[in-house]
């Protein structure tokens, strides 16, 4: 009783399913409120609910549209922050902009560091993002920072189904230390792609033997399909009996979801981190397991001041 009267859940308009899945498992009711917009499009939000001295997690993935959601979270940061709001924790299941997070050539801008910034400056006392495109982002902010893995939950709901042939295959170098610590999990051998060529002619190789066996490709984000599906159809050429996919945030932008259907993919699992399109929750290849009983636990760990590490 003392939780439900002191913790208060609040959504943006992002991700209101997985909000309310969050709440159910904590046990509380979802902050009242409106997030809306004026006529000319201008983010409008007013807090329905006393949050004086409470400790306040507001859920917004700022995925598509990206700056609509991440201007809308931050003006709900600032409607709480005016409310007397004692906390007020970020949760981010899927972090916008994550990508430009450092300078790979000359006069960009490093995004991923500016809108950290941004967040802190609106009022933000901590944060909860789920998979970082890179780790060097929870240096970013200014404030504490509790960076989970739904890694996880995609290997939990994988372990249901082993058979013991299964191979783990990283989609390019930059997911090499991620699928490796994939496959130490399920005690399964790691295979790379090389992936070579520029983008008119892209050329994808796989280095390990995949033949006769479960091909696993991992990823943090399928954002266009078109990385996982060249990977599918160089495994499959190589050799595998089924290739299957997992990836925790399906940005599914574009033609995504019909390239992954025409694809040699068995199926693609993926997380509700990001509301799934239409396009998505009808497809018969992609599958969609849920993060919010693991984000419940770890708000109501924050809220109740315990560790968050030793849940992972």
């Amino acid at each position: 009783m003392y939780m439900q009267s002191r913790l208060a859940v609040f959504s943006g308009s992002s991700n209101p399913l997985l909000a309310r899945k969050v709440c159910s498992y904590l046990g509380v009711s979802l902050g009242k409120g409106i997030v809306g917009r004026f006529s000319d499009g201008e983010v409008r939000v007013e807090i329905h609910e006393n949050v004086r001295g409470r400790d306040v997690f507001a859920l917004q993935a700022t995925c598509c549209p990206v700056n609509a959601n991440l201007v809308e979270l931050m003006v709900m940061v600032d409607a709480l922050k005016r409310a007397s709001a004692r906390r007020i924790t970020v949760v981010i299941p899927y972090y916008g902009y994550g990508r430009q997070d450092q300078k790979q050539k000359p006069r960009v801008s490093l995004t991923a560091r500016m809108i950290a910034d941004l967040l802190v400056v609106s009022g933000v006392s901590r944060v909860i993002v789920i998979d970082l495109h890179s780790e060097q982002i929870e240096g970013f902010f200014d404030v504490p920072v509790d960076h989970l893995s739904a890694m996880g939950v995609l290997l939990q709901d994988l372990r249901t189904g082993l058979v013991g042939d299964e191979i783990v295959i990283a989609p390019d170098a930059g997911g090499v230390e991620r699928a490796r610590d994939f496959a130490k999990q399920l005690r399964a051998d790691l295979a790379i792609m090389d992936n070579r060529g520029g983008k008119s002619s892209p050329c994808s190789r796989v280095v390990g033997d995949v033949r006769g066996r479960r091909a696993i490709i991992l990823d943090d984000m399928v954002d266009t399909g078109k990385t996982i599906a060249r990977a599918a159809e160089a495994v499959k050429a190589a050799g595998a009996a089924i290739v299957d996919a997992y990836c925790v945030h399906a940005v599914l932008s574009g033609d995504a979801v019909k390239d992954l259907e025409s694809s040699p993919l068995r199926a693609l699992t993926i997380t509700d981190t990001i509301p799934a399109s239409s396009g998505a929750s009808v497809s018969t290849k992609i599958r969609t397991v849920s993060i919010a009983p693991m984000l419940a636990e770890v708000i109501r760990r924050v809220h109740c001041e315990e560790s968050v590490s030793s849940l992972f």
